[in-house]
This record gives C-alpha cells, structure tokens and sequence, in this order.
C-alpha cells in the first residue's frame, strides 16, 4: 500500500507526535516510510506541517494535489495546507463545523480524557476507525502505547480510544 499523508496543525498540538505515530505505525505493518516536518516557528504557535509517504517513494514531500488523506489539527489550516490534498483524498479535521472534510470536535473529546492538549490522538484514534489509513487499529494501539510517556500513558490511551469510539 502507498499512500501520501500530511498532518497540519500549530506549534504545540502534537503535529510532532502524530509524525512519529505515523512512521511507527508504518514500520510496525511492515511498510516503508519517508518523513518531513516543517516546525521551524512552532515554538511561537507557527504553522506546522508534517509530510508523510507510507510505501516505495523518492522523495518525502507531498506534492500539491497529491495527499491521500489531511489530518488537520485546526480548520484554518485547510486554507493554508488544504491544496496538498487530491480530489477525493480524505480529510480529517478537528472541528465540530460541517464541512467537505470529516470533522470531529477532538479538542472537546480531548477534554473529557482530562486534558485537550491530547486532541491530536483523538483525530489520530478517529481517522484509524475510518479503516483509510494504511494501520490497523490492533498495530495503532500498540504504537500508541510504545511511544507514550510511561506517566502519560493512559490519558493517550484514553484519548486515542475517544477517536476510535468516534467513528
């Protein structure tokens, strides 16, 4: 399977970590995986964006009309990275509005897990259940569980399952 990812969000939402996720869900089933992040202005709530090639590729950066599928940590950065998107790719958005893209209001399920820094790995748990992504939820769990802090391990786990349970 190939598939072309990006991930985009703002300094401090964990664009970072759902990279990493990714590539570890990558190499759990087996799959070749090239990635890129641009987060130079992170630390000062800039634009974030993570390029992601699951399967035999050249180059780790998403063309323009050629992602799969968009996670996107917050609507307005549909405006800014949204044309990396093919037609037809999937987008998941953390928003509650309705839109061309399948929105979940991760930030308020990420509450409810005790903490809405965690909103990434509620988007990240939804956009698994979509069964779109090249993991399964099984390789996703045990990701999830290997890269989480041994003291923030169940509140990810949590929040991840929010996404899941979302679908």
């Amino acid at each position: 399977m190939q598939q072309q990812i990006i991930v985009s969000g703002v300094g401090g939402q964990g664009v970072i970590l759902m990279t990493r996720f990714l590539a570890e869900a990558a190499m759990e089933e087996g799959c070749d995986i090239l990635a890129s992040e641009t987060h130079g202005m992170a630390m000062r709530g800039g634009t974030v964006i993570s390029h992601v090639k699951v399967g035999a590729f050249r180059s780790p950066l998403v063309r323009r009309g050629q992602a799969d599928i968009g996670l996107f940590l917050q609507a307005p950065n549909l405006d800014i990275h949204g044309g990396l998107m093919k037609k037809g790719g999937l987008i998941f958005v953390n928003t509650a509005a309705a839109g061309d893209h399948l929105g979940i209001d991760a930030t308020g399920l990420a509450k409810t897990a005790g903490s809405a820094v965690m909103a990434n790995l509620v988007l990240l748990g939804f956009a698994v259940a979509s069964c779109q992504l090249f993991c399964g939820i099984e390789a996703a769990e045990r990701v999830v569980a290997r890269i989480s802090p041994p003291d923030k391990a169940d509140m990810n786990m949590k929040a991840f399952r929010i996404g899941l349970a979302a679908k």
